[in-house]
């Protein structure tokens, strides 16, 4: 293995991990002080941010640490790392976009806080869940930046089990909530990828 380019892929990939968390830190802190009106958290729903953040943060974590399992390497090309820390760049950049337009609304779990509005502005005019495309974007990019086949991958399987486990639920508390008004903006828009789905 190359390893000055591998080395590269992984220190991108720690620091757009590094970014993730100075990105979404604050918006926590608020979160805590605004009121949960209602809530959908469930074992299903521990169990999708568990193995999100096990395949997006803590597996290649390990992996960029300790280097295993170095079975599992593969020769790193510059051209994968340019690929990578593209589509993590841009997932950052929509990660921050649909936290800023949240704001006072933005939850890690399925909840409703107090005033609740319907969002749809920014990313949020082309797709329903742009924290779920920055999460794919993220998993992809960690596919691209770090040459292993376990840690690489990892990240899409998380992302995978998270969407695929929240994203029905968070659309019909949404039903729920704003009725007419979110059908009618499920009709305009798609779900994580502008235009395609």
């Amino acid at each position: 293995m190359n390893v000055s380019v591998a080395a590269a892929g992984e220190i991108v990939w720690m620091i757009g991990i590094v970014v993730w968390y100075v990105i979404r830190y604050p918006f926590e802190r608020r979160a805590k002080r605004v009121r949960i009106v209602s809530h959908r958290r469930s074992g299903l729903d521990r169990f999708a941010l568990a193995s999100a953040l096990f395949g997006l943060a803590i597996l290649p974590a390990f992996y960029v640490v300790t280097g295993i399992p170095r079975a599992a390497d593969y020769p790193a090309h510059s051209w994968a790392i340019f690929v990578g820390a593209s589509m993590f760049a841009l997932a950052m950049w929509i990660f921050r976009r649909t936290h800023k337009e949240l704001g006072r609304n933005w939850s890690v779990t399925l909840e409703i806080r107090d005033r609740h509005e319907l969002v749809c502005g920014g990313p949020y005019a082309l797709i329903r869940h742009p924290m779920y495309t920055s999460f794919l974007l993220m998993g992809l990019g960690q596919a691209f930046l770090l040459s292993n086949w376990i840690a690489g991958p990892a990240g899409i399987i998380g992302f995978a089990v998270l969407f695929f486990a929240r994203a029905d639920k968070e659309e019909r508390m949404m039903l729920e909530i704003f009725g007419s008004r979110y059908r009618d903006y499920m009709r305009r828009t798609k779900r994580i990828i502008p235009y395609l789905y």
